[in-house]
Parts: structure tokens; C-alpha cells; sequence
């Protein structure tokens, strides 16, 4: 597997995060990874990116959502993978030449940081994107859930949706389904 590591050069993280915890903050350029998923341009804030790697095998897990798409052995730590496309209610991506793993960092509060691997058809660039060029999410007509974005982007004459990673891969709620999952009649045998 070839990986890709995004740290910043020695600069502070990007307003990026700050902008989506404050709604209606509309000052600064903040730096967003764009890919590509079902033929439409997502961004996500660079700073929740630790890197891209080449998409290779997974294993599957046992009774999880359909959109897990299994797990990775990433130097050692096992990493979901989920598949953004399936997340989002399309059908499952097909693995093709440019499809990767993007590997995100989560967090629940100061000391809980998690570590997922995002499954898109594939990475286009680093984009500069000013908070005031971000326009709230439409309240109908999106494909995706409106609580999933921070809003939409016009980039070289393209609207990019720009996602809400926290809510998108929302620890909590992964975490509700395999608690759910995981529960069983009384006498169902685990495999």
C-alpha cells in the first residue's frame, strides 16, 4: 500500500474546523481535501486528513452497516473503512484504478481521538476555499443528509459540497450501531 501523509508544515491547523463549530463565522481561507464520489466533488477540512493511501484488500466484518466496508490493517491498528457512497444512500463504490482511502482523525473530546478510513472513487486536490465563498447547505434537493454538510462551494465555476466530518462519520453514531449490532436474542449463537 502507498500512502500519502497531509501535515501541515510547522503552520497551526486551519480556521476550517473553527469555522464549522461556529456556525455563521464567515472570515478566512481555510484549506479543504476534495475527491470525487459518484461523479459529484466532496470537500473535507484538510486538518481532520492524516493521509491517503492505495486502496488494497479489507477484511470483512460480520452484521455491520452496509456501509462498512470492513477494515484495514494500517502499521499495525485496525481501521474501519467506510464507504462514502453507501453512507450517502448510493450504491456501493466499484474499486477502480484511482480509488483510495482517505485516513481520518476524529475526535469525541481532548483525549478520545478515533481514526477511520474514508472509501472514495478518488482525490483531487488541495483547496483554498474562503469561509465567505461557503454557502449554507440547501435545506431540500441534496443527496446527502443536510446535517452532513457545512455547506456548498463554488470552485472554478463548480459547486463542491463541502462536508461536516464529525457529523458525517459521527463516532457516536457508529458506535450506536454496533452496540445494536451486537445485541441478540437470548440463545442466538455470536459466529
Amino acid at each position: 500500500m502507498h500512502s500519502t501523509a497531509l501535515a501541515p508544515a510547522g503552520a497551526p491547523a486551519p480556521a476550517s474546523h473553527a469555522l464549522s463549530a461556529r456556525p455563521g463565522a464567515r472570515s478566512g481561507t481555510a484549506k479543504f481535501l476534495s475527491f470525487t464520489l459518484a461523479g459529484e466533488i466532496y470537500a473535507m477540512p484538510i486538518e481532520r486528513v492524516k493521509e491517503i493511501i492505495e486502496f488494497g484488500q479489507l477484511t470483512s466484518v460480520p452484521m455491520m452497516p452496509d456501509y462498512m466496508r470492513g477494515v484495514i490493517n494500517l502499521r499495525g491498528a485496525v481501521v474501519p473503512v467506510i464507504d462514502m457512497a453507501r453512507r450517502f444512500g448510493k450504491p456501493a463504490t466499484v474499486v477502480g484504478r484511482r480509488t483510495c482511502i482517505v485516513i481520518v482523525e476524529l475526535t469525541r473530546g481532548a483525549d478520545d481521538a478515533r481514526v477511520m478510513g474514508v472509501m472514495v472513487d478518488a482525490v483531487n486536490a488541495v483547496l483554498d476555499i474562503e469561509a465567505s465563498a461557503i454557502e449554507p447547505p440547501p435545506s431540500f434537493g441534496t443527496v446527502v443528509r443536510p446535517d452532513f454538510l457545512t455547506g456548498m462551494a463554488k470552485v472554478k465555476g463548480r459547486f463542491v459540497v463541502v462536508l461536516d466530518v464529525e457529523k458525517t462519520l459521527s463516532v457516536e453514531d457508529l458506535l450506536a450501531l454496533r452496540e445494536a449490532t451486537q445485541t441478540r436474542p437470548a440463545g442466538e449463537a455470536v459466529v
